[in-house]
């Protein structure tokens, strides 16, 4: 499979967030960008007219939140239908979602673990071929934190290959919850990320996360990049190429341009693993000042 044919967008992107309205932000400074559709679905006016002016301007790719595909509940084949149009509509490259679930009864506002077992394995990849199928096209299922793995069977790794083989999906590859996950369930990060399927990687994350503890890490989104996950995203070029990865960053957003550099640090680790010449993201006057 050919990179071209393999990966939806190229290159290094951002998480766009509202907070981010008056930003001058320019495709020289990320190459694609990404949105939860959940966040964005039926919105209008300024809002909406901003959202328009950047899908035109970019390469978009978006990252649900509330597909809850592990849920007990009955799969919301409407939501579904909505995120359909929304990619018609936006010309979305490619729809990602968590390997999770939050709800039961109603929405529980956070990502909760699935059972790693066999019989998870079968009801999951059966939603998720379901979703697929209302789509008609090929979802990216990440590859979460979590804190508690109850009536565990299998491994993390053994979990998530099995869904993905099953259902015929695609993976987003989140290298922050590889380094969270490894930490919390003392486990070896490099082995985790040499077991995944690399024909199925369609693109990537890199975050930060919150030291609760030396043997304790959450994932926020709230902070940059430490250096061990800078280092698993270079290990991670080393053995895939330069997958096509997204700076995710939820809260504590700094200044576009701090943003920035750490979109500039993924496209020089993807330049080097290409050997080509490093491509740094120039804050324009606008970007330095916040405005």
């Amino acid at each position: 499979m050919t990179a071209s044919r393999q990966y939806p967008v190229q290159g290094a992107g951002l998480g766009l967030r509202r907070s981010m309205m008056g930003e001058a932000l320019t495709p020289v400074q990320a190459d694609f960008l990404e949105v939860a559709p959940e966040n964005w679905i039926g919105v209008g006016g300024r809002y909406g007219r901003w959202l328009r002016e950047f899908t035109e301007r970019f390469p978009f790719v978006t990252h649900g939140l509330s597909l809850s595909i592990g849920a007990p509940d009955p799969l919301d084949e409407d939501l579904v239908k909505s995120i359909k149009q929304f990619i018609r509509e936006h010309d979305i490259r490619c729809y990602s979602e968590h390997l999770s679930y939050c709800s039961a009864d109603g929405h529980l506002y956070d990502l909760l673990p699935i059972p790693f077992t066999e019989e998870a394995v079968h009801y999951v990849a059966g939603r998720i071929r379901r979703v697929q199928d209302i789509l008609e096209q090929r979802i990216a299922m990440e590859n979460v934190s979590y804190y508690a793995a109850p009536g565990q069977e299998m491994s993390e790794l053994e979990f998530l290959n099995a869904v993905l083989e099953e259902a015929d999906c695609d993976l987003l590859l989140d290298v922050n919850n590889i380094y969270v996950n490894a930490t919390n369930h003392r486990y070896d990060p490099e082995a985790f990320l040499l077991g995944l399927p690399a024909q199925r990687i369609r693109y990537a994350h890199v975050a930060g996360h919150f030291d609760e503890a030396e043997d304790l890490k959450v994932d926020t989104h709230g902070a940059p990049v430490i250096d061990p996950v800078w280092r698993l995203l270079q290990r991670a070029y080393e053995v895939f190429g330069p997958v096509p990865t997204l700076l995710e960053r939820d809260f504590n957003i700094p200044p576009l341009a701090e943003l920035c550099t750490e979109v500039a640090r993924i496209r020089d680790y993807q330049t080097s693993a290409t050997g080509a010449a490093p491509q740094y993201c120039e804050p324009t006057a606008e970007v330095a000042h916040g405005r």
